[in-house]
């Protein structure tokens, strides 16, 4: 007897992208951008809030493209940072009272 195969749909699978980029990250720079423009009421404000919009929107879509859930790594880490000691390096020196921790 061979064994049933199921195939994988992509659409099931999809990250929950906006705009090519994280939902949550352009939904963020949206509001933001919105609110320079319309609170300013200003031609200055509205092409620098535009500007913001265009290069923030680009930095998120190659923050999708290389990873599509990177802000929930980036949240991740920020919590669990804390947790890891800051002394992973070739260049530390231990000092005398640190040698019996690694032998």
């Amino acid at each position: 007897m061979e064994l049933r195969r199921v195939p994988i749909r992509r659409i099931g699978n999809r990250h929950n992208l906006f705009l090519g980029g994280d939902r949550g990250g352009v939904m963020m720079l949206g509001v933001i951008c919105a609110a320079l423009i319309f609170s300013a009421q200003e031609w200055r404000a509205a092409i620098v809030g535009i500007v913001f919009w265009t290069v923030g929107l680009y930095l998120l879509r190659l923050a999708a493209k290389a990873d599509p859930q990177m802000r929930l790594v980036y949240l991740r880490h920020l919590r669990y940072k804390a947790h890891y000691a800051p002394r992973a390096t070739p260049f530390r020196e231990n000092t005398r009272t640190q040698e019996w921790q690694y032998r």
